[in-house]
């Protein structure tokens, strides 16, 4: 799929200006074309990740009524289990008005420091829950986290850059940024049965905040991006790369320049009975209370965009995919 690039880091974090502005560059035109990219060269350990997945697996595994004593819902911080979370509801695109229920199991943990605001730390900053019965789980994910939340940061400097501001434009609202990490599993065919009419492992949607970290495993039932040109097209895989797409709030802030733009995951094919696969999905936004003023003309694209309120956008996007 020639529209989602491959952009290697490295000229970022050690090139000269010339180079880190040819980075910036790329990611531009990658977010202005597709609102996708890969990058490599980014300095996440592929270990980590293996780690990671290997734990979240053991989790999955547990018996439902083990799994059940740490379920939640959308926006939680635990289980969530099959048939809470419904992501086409949200899509603008979606003819039919939402779909059945997506067709995972997800374990989520996020941002945890409490700001003193009861009402926004009951909401965006909750403890973390770590299941008992997979020890392993806490180490490796809260290493994960931390290294996350550092490239998601990077990635948001990389954005300023690319529109030619201070390269703090962003990051000087994210020291409370709320995030989420959402460990994704997606069950073979011979666990959850045939899908329904329009049902998919992932429903089609945007994603909400500003930048998203995927790192996915390659299968028959994977990632699928929306082109203009030629409709869905399976997205490319490469070993050690991570998936960077824009979120909605992003694409707002940079005044209609970048897309957010339409992906799914495909439902388990009949040809790979056996296929389950596990994606680790960082989603990271701004402090909850930023103010996020879109970007004007001409470095964006479109005047009179509204004013939003980062926690309200984001929050109002939640509900809508949030079946129970």
């Amino acid at each position: 799929m020639g529209h989602v690039p491959v952009i290697d880091l490295t000229p970022w974090f050690s090139g000269s200006d010339a180079d880190r502005a040819e980075v910036a560059a790329a990611v531009d035109d990658a977010l202005q074309e597709v609102g996708f990219m890969l990058i490599t060269g980014h300095g996440i350990p592929e270990s980590l990740a293996a780690q990671v997945r290997s734990a979240a697996r053991a989790f999955f595994a547990l018996p439902p009524a083990e799994k059940q004593a740490y379920a939640v819902s959308v926006a939680g911080r635990g289980w969530l289990p099959p048939g809470v979370e419904a992501n086409a509801y949200a899509d603008a695109y979606d003819e039919d008005g939402g779909s059945p229920p997506d067709l995972k199991e997800s374990f989520a943990v996020g941002a945890d420091t409490p700001t003193g605001d009861p009402a926004a730390d009951g909401y965006w900053f909750p403890d973390n829950v770590w299941p008992a019965q997979v020890p392993g789980l806490e180490p490796v994910v809260s290493d994960y986290l931390d290294r996350m939340r550092s490239l998601a940061d990077e990635l948001l400097r990389i954005c300023a850059a690319a529109m030619r501001q201070d390269l703090d434009f962003f990051t000087q609202h994210t020291s409370r940024s709320t995030y989420t990490l959402n460990l994704n599993w997606y069950p073979p065919l011979k666990t959850v049965g045939a899908p329904e009419d329009g049902q998919f492992r992932i429903g089609p949607h945007t994603d909400f905040g500003t930048v998203t970290i995927l790192d996915r495993e390659p299968g028959a039932g994977g990632l699928q991006v929306w082109t203009e040109d030629d409709g869905w097209e399976n997205a490319p895989w490469v070993p050690g790369a991570l998936t960077i797409n824009t979120g909605d709030l992003l694409a707002l802030w940079s005044g209609g320049r970048w897309k957010s733009n339409r992906h799914r995951v495909l439902p388990p094919q009949e040809a790979h009975p056996d296929e389950d696969l596990v994606s680790l999905v960082y989603f990271y936004e701004a402090d909850h209370d930023t103010v996020v003023t879109p970007v004007q003309p001409p470095v964006g694209r479109q005047a009179g965009l509204p004013t939003v309120v980062s926690g309200d956008f984001i929050k109002e996007r939640l509900d809508a995919i949030t079946m129970a």
